[in-house]
């Protein structure tokens, strides 16, 4: 009997197709953008909907700084003037927006993911494969129209054209290589370089990483072009080692010595000796796996929970067939005696070492009486705290 795929491997299919995991994982990797077409025009279709806009915009929730409007026609900033579309209160003006969209301006959605369940378990099966955040932003273009000019963006993304058609150019030069949100805007910067351009169709995948310039047009017509742009915020490695810096700094008095300016002058020899055994401290296996846990950590602590459990949940019984929740972000780390610390984003959850054996098979569903004694409290322990599931 197969089993139903994971959260994880329904996201990766959706995303990526057929693409094999590790081609994928060459793919972040690198600095090629990737076409992926679609297996068929609503491939897309279950993630969003001009509907599903339609019904959020109708909410208290459709609000500045969520909700923004661009229109590449205009002098200066594509953004288009707040009180065109919001009232003074930043919520959203619905006549205003309109009259906006019907004159060409692109409506942007930012972080809707976290109001869509559909794209929160998306998000959440991508950030089970690649162990950092990920976001989903919407672009909703009228025919013939252009949000934004050419431009690059800070993190790697996926566009996912789930209706309407996109006219996209992606220019060959990087003008600022592998740029983050803390790398300054050089200023007055244009593409160079004869782009490849490509029309993304409903169903279609485009992989951009950050720092390709590039820019989209709907297509003329009668529909519009909607798609998901799906952030990939992966930490740099200067953000991973600011962060080990500041971890180890906790523990170790050597990194809260005094710097000595007063040496300066006298050339970088001397700070160069005193400031390389630290650096070397930074890249031991204990300070990087310090980092590590502490990344996952954030991670959990800064996800929706998508826990297996609501309000009321009945216990299992020793011949309920349970499994892993799939929504919830957890890690199991090994320790020397052969047990595991839980992480997630409750309290950490010390397992000795066949709590930890029960884990791994829970990951492919068992019962309490196949895991032996004492697995029936453990198992409704664990669903009390949303970690576990009863099987469909």
């Amino acid at each position: 009997m197969t089993s139903d795929p994971t959260l994880a491997e329904e996201a990766w299919r959706q995303a990526f197709g057929a693409l094999p995991i590790e081609e994928g994982l060459a793919l972040r990797e690198g600095t090629a953008w990737r076409h992926l077409p679609g297996p068929a025009p609503g491939h897309h279709a279950p993630l969003l909907s001009v509907a599903d806009l339609d019904a959020f915009l109708a909410t208290d929730a459709a609000r500045a700084p969520r909700v923004s409007m661009a229109d590449s026609r205009r002098e200066g900033s594509a953004a288009v003037p707040r009180h065109e579309y919001l009232r003074e209160d930043d919520r959203v003006d619905l006549p205003g927006l309109f009259g906006a969209f019907d004159a060409g301006a692109t409506l942007v959605v930012s972080q809707f993911h976290e109001m869509h369940p559909p794209l929160m378990r998306f998000c959440r099966g991508l950030e089970q494969v690649f162990l950092h955040g990920v976001q989903a932003n919407i672009y909703l273009t009228p025919p013939g129209a252009q949000g934004f000019r050419v431009h690059y963006d800070t993190h790697d993304v996926l566009v996912l054209q789930v209706t309407g058609e996109k006219r996209w150019r992606l220019f060959p030069d990087q003008p600022v290589p592998r740029p983050t949100r803390r790398t300054p805007w050089p200023g007055n910067l244009s593409a160079s370089g004869e782009p490849a351009t490509l029309t993304l169709r409903a169903g279609d995948t485009l992989y951009v990483p950050r720092g390709v310039m590039h820019d989209a047009a709907a297509q003329d017509g009668d529909a519009p072009s909607l798609h998901i742009t799906i952030g990939l915020m992966d930490p740099s490695f200067a953000a991973v080692l600011r962060l080990a810096v500041d971890l180890l700094e906790e523990t170790d008095p050597a990194l809260r010595e005094t710097f000595p300016t007063w040496r300066l002058a006298e050339g970088p020899g001397r700070l160069a000796e005193l400031a390389r055994p630290l650096a070397a401290r930074l890249a031991e296996p204990a300070a990087l796996e310090r980092t590590a846990l502490e990344l996952l950590d954030r991670l959990a602590a800064d996800r929706p929970a998508l826990l297996g459990r609501g309000l009321f949940v009945a216990p299992p019984q020793a011949d309920t067939r349970l499994r892993l929740a799939p929504g919830v972000l957890h890690v199991l780390v090994p320790e020397t005696d052969g047990g595991a610390s839980l992480r997630w984003v409750g309290a950490e959850m010390r397992l000795d070492a066949r709590q930890a054996a029960w884990m791994e098979r829970l990951a492919e569903g068992a019962t309490p009486r196949e895991l032996g004694d004492g697995a029936l409290d453990f198992c409704q322990r664990l669903v009390r705290r949303g970690l576990v599931v009863r099987e469909p």
